[in-house]
């Protein structure tokens, strides 16, 4: 019996290392190289574990941390969507949801089962746990945006509005946290790091 889960489980583990090649539109701060959606896993979900006492409403911090360790494993199959380009969204449900179903399908049945429904619930956002996760999601690449004098925003001439209509829902989940880095967008804007709405 232990074996028949084992082999699975330690196949699964060799499959999620590929997250450590799906390059992200952020940048590290040592070296200047993109981020990998493995390096973006692992920083988002120490944020839970620092900042939770930030979230809008009670959260089981574990679950949280959970969550966001598994929320991007879909971009194995799926890659990773940029999130202001508004065409590569049109189809990305549909792949994402065949790379949960292939992915969490790989595991013995009770985990897989166990990992897609924390996926999917992260997806939805419907719980105080889900929405903190996105919202600590959506945080992290305004961050590395900052720290690295908007490398990303500039490489793409992304504009204020855009990153606002994106990042809003993190009022849902954090409010403190959209209160803290509301104005150090409209900043980044005013030293150019953001383009100004229109331009």
């Amino acid at each position: 019996m232990a074996d028949e889960r084992l082999g699975p489980q330690v196949a699964f583990l060799r499959e999620a290392d590929r997250l450590k090649g799906v390059l992200r539109r952020s940048y590290v701060l040592a070296g200047g190289r993109r981020e990998n959606s493995a390096e973006h896993c692992w920083h988002v979900a120490l944020a839970a574990i620092l900042l939770a006492e930030h979230a809008g409403e009670p959260v089981d911090v574990a679950r949280v941390v959970r969550m966001l360790l598994i929320h991007d494993l879909v971009e194995i199959d799926a890659g990773d969507t940029f999130v202001y380009d508004p065409a590569a969204h049109v189809d990305k449900a549909a792949r994402e949801q065949a790379a949960a179903t292939r992915l969490f399908g790989t595991l013995p049945a009770d985990q897989g089962a166990e990992l897609e429904e924390l996926w999917q619930e992260f997806e939805a956002r419907q719980t105080p746990d889900a929405r903190f996760a996105a919202s600590l999601d959506r945080l992290l690449p305004m961050l590395h945006n900052l720290w690295s004098e908007g490398a990303s925003w500039r490489e793409h001439g992304i504009r204020l509005s855009q990153v606002i209509e994106v990042n809003r829902h993190m009022a849902e989940g954090a409010p403190q946290l959209w209160a803290y880095i509301r104005p150090l967008l409209e900043d980044a804007a005013n030293r150019g790091l953001l383009a100004r709405n229109g331009s």
